[in-house]
């Protein structure tokens, strides 16, 4: 018998790659509401409680409420909004984070998919912390870019129509200046720190794909690693991992090395590549993560947990 799966949101960006890529699937039914039903509770409650599965893409309030709205005990829900990424009863749903992690998300009830940045900035900081070579409380700043379709079907517009209101007429641009970026959190929790990050995101005019930037002083760090070193805990970490790749180690020293690191370089990909970059002279290092931010930064992601929550290994 197929699997029933109900996407609660699925006229949104995130909804919309799930759905085409859930489509002509024989082991899976989609249940679809006709668009003016969309928005009717009664439409939509009936739905949320005829599935196997619930996927919600929606704002965090439109979230909390249709969760509220599942009474089937049989039915289980993978979230991707905010709303439930530190809550304890809750299942995160980023499967490489650490041992164990892919069989808890199997066996949830409640899974909440990672966000984007966060998905990066946890996937950098959770293996140095579990090592013990990064302190929990250390101070520690993430820089990061993603494409504007993170952003959402406004954000689209403003990049792509420029008679929309609000057209963006720039390459690049910097926010969450306050520093309380809504995936702080949910970097902070999942990955082990005692104090919360100081996270910079940016927007650039790229569709899809996603960098986020950890850089180490190592002659600080308490272990005070080598680059090789450094490399070897992502590589031990990641071991086996078929989503997160660990890239060569790159050890450059003086001008003029000519590499690159692009934020487009795994659009269309459910992959998340950890790259370690270090200069022995200067006993630095930087660590990337690249993304798709619309990959294993939200939709990919949701793909393989709906792989792994209804135990279909070939989905993601």
């Amino acid at each position: 018998m197929p699997k029933r799966v109900f996407i609660d949101g699925e006229s949104g960006t995130t909804g919309l790659v799930i759905a085409n890529r859930l489509h002509d699937r024989p082991d899976l039914e989609i249940l679809r509401l006709a668009p003016e039903r969309r928005k009717d509770p009664a439409a939509r409650e009936d739905a949320l409680n005829s599935c196997d599965l619930a996927i919600l893409c929606l704002p965090d309030d439109a979230a909390i409420e249709a969760v509220g709205m599942v009474e089937n005990p049989a039915v289980r829900v993978l979230d991707a909004s905010s709303a439930f990424r530190t809550h304890p009863d809750w299942v995160f749903g980023f499967s490489e984070l650490t041992e164990g992690q892919t069989t808890l998300i199997a066996e949830a009830a409640r899974v909440t998919n990672p966000g984007c940045y966060a998905t990066g900035g946890i996937a950098l900081l959770r293996p140095l912390i579990e090592a013990g070579a990064l302190p929990a409380d250390a101070a520690v700043m993430l820089n990061a870019v993603s494409g504007y379709t993170g952003g959402g079907k406004s954000l689209i517009a403003a990049f792509e129509d420029k008679a929309a209101p609000g057209y963006l007429d720039t390459g690049l641009y910097e926010y969450g200046l306050s520093f309380e970026h809504k995936h702080v959190p949910e970097i902070r929790h999942h990955s082990g720190m005692a104090k919360p990050p100081l996270f910079v995101p940016s927007v650039g005019r790229f569709p899809r794909g996603m960098l986020v930037n950890l850089p180490l002083q190592l002659w600080d760090l308490s272990k005070n690693l080598s680059g090789v070193e450094l490399h070897r805990i992502y590589q031990d970490h990641y071991a086996a991992k078929s989503q997160v790749r660990v890239r060569p180690l790159l050890r450059l020293e003086g001008k003029g090395a000519g590499e690159k690191i692009e934020a487009d370089g795994l659009a269309g990909t459910d992959f998340l590549d950890i790259h370690v970059v270090w200069n022995p002279k200067t006993e630095q290092a930087l660590v990337v993560a690249q993304l798709d931010n619309l990959g294993k930064g939200a939709c990919g992601a949701a793909i393989q947990n709906i792989g792994l929550m209804l135990g279909i290994p070939d989905l993601g």
